[in-house]
């Protein structure tokens, strides 16, 4: 569909016509005609020559000069218009958070102490499927993965390729990065690697089983850098106080080894949360509730794709003028 961006110029039109009937007409060379008596006679001498073809030429002549020199105006005034095609609207998607997750892959993940359904699980096993499962909801967002152990390496930068952030989470193992916890490192890592503009929608979703055992970075250190790049962290602290032992026949009671006031510290001091996950059903629930307390936006606004076209009737103006010069000039 066409459409002009300043349909109000077109009384330009008019401007040539309000001169022809306004202004006086312009004298000839030879000042006004003069009254001779004889004229009718004159008229019958000249209709013995060919000069009145040469004269009738000249009038066909003046009045398509006149026709290119009105389609030049007109040409033009389209092309002030700014006549553009104009595409059916499409809908374009808001840009989501980013949100960097923070997997702890100590040697710990491998307690078989989630059961479900009568059997017991790795933490890390669990683990990956509720994040799969996660990612899949966050449609407009850009996910990062950061895995650390006794180190931390950021595995995944932020991408919209879910898959591919899914993939290398699903083949990671259990000590591959160290057998302690560096959680001040892994925080410094996923802060460095967040976009440096002060804009809303920058998320840290941190999981770990242990407390911070290693690294150069502590948790005071972490947090303060947190609040300066004006990032919000979640805290997931992950094991039961039950272990399965002999295939899962026998449990044994024990303590779980959580800092979990250093990672309340940390969620408080970014405006984030702290969650305590002990089974598969309290997981699933700490990232559902993740899920809904940074929501996904809404749909985008609808754009139409446009075409300027003003250069091709600015571009016929030009050829037409530069034919009505050779014209006047009898080039031809």
């Amino acid at each position: 569909m066409i459409e002009f961006i300043n349909p109000e110029l077109f009384w330009l039109l008019v401007i040539p016509v309000c001169i022809y009937y306004t202004l006086p007409a312009a004298r000839q060379m030879y000042g006004d005609a003069l009254k001779v008596p004889f004229l009718n006679d004159i008229s019958e001498v000249k209709a013995n020559f060919k000069s009145l073809r040469i004269i009738h030429s000249t009038a066909k002549s003046s009045y398509f000069k006149m026709f290119l020199l009105s389609m030049v105006w007109a040409l033009l005034v389209m092309a002030l218009c700014r006549p553009q095609w104009v595409g059916e609207p499409v809908r374009v998607k808001n840009e989501g958070r980013d949100v960097l997750l923070v997997m702890d892959i100590s040697t710990s993940m491998l307690e078989r102490d989630f059961e479900y359904q009568g059997k017991y699980y790795t933490r890390l096993s669990v683990v990956k499927e509720v994040v799969s499962n996660f990612i899949d909801k966050r449609l407009e967002d850009k996910i990062g993965l950061v895995l650390f152990g006794t180190r931390a390496y950021m595995q995944v930068p932020l991408t919209y390729d879910k898959q591919a952030v899914k993939d290398v989470l699903n083949v990671a193992a259990a000590g591959m990065a160290g057998n302690s916890t560096s959680i001040g490192d892994a925080i410094g890592v996923a802060l460095k690697n967040m976009p440096t503009d002060d804009s809303a929608g920058k998320v840290v979703i941190l999981l770990t089983d242990g407390e911070n055992n290693d690294g150069s970075l502590s948790m005071l250190k972490a947090v303060e850098l947190a609040q300066q790049e004006n990032v919000k962290v979640y805290t997931i602290g992950v094991g039961s106080d039950e272990t399965a032992v002999l295939g899962g026949l026998l449990t044994i009671r024990r303590d779980a080894e959580i800092d979990e006031e250093s990672l309340k510290k940390l969620a408080d001091a970014t405006e984030g949360t702290y969650f305590r996950a002990d089974d598969v059903n309290s997981l699933q629930k700490v990232y559902e509730r993740i899920n809904q307390l940074e929501p996904q936006k809404q749909e985008g606004r609808f754009v139409k794709e446009t075409k300027e076209l003003f250069y091709y009737p600015a571009s016929l103006a030009l050829l037409l003028f530069m034919l009505l010069i050779l014209l006047t000039r009898k080039v031809w």
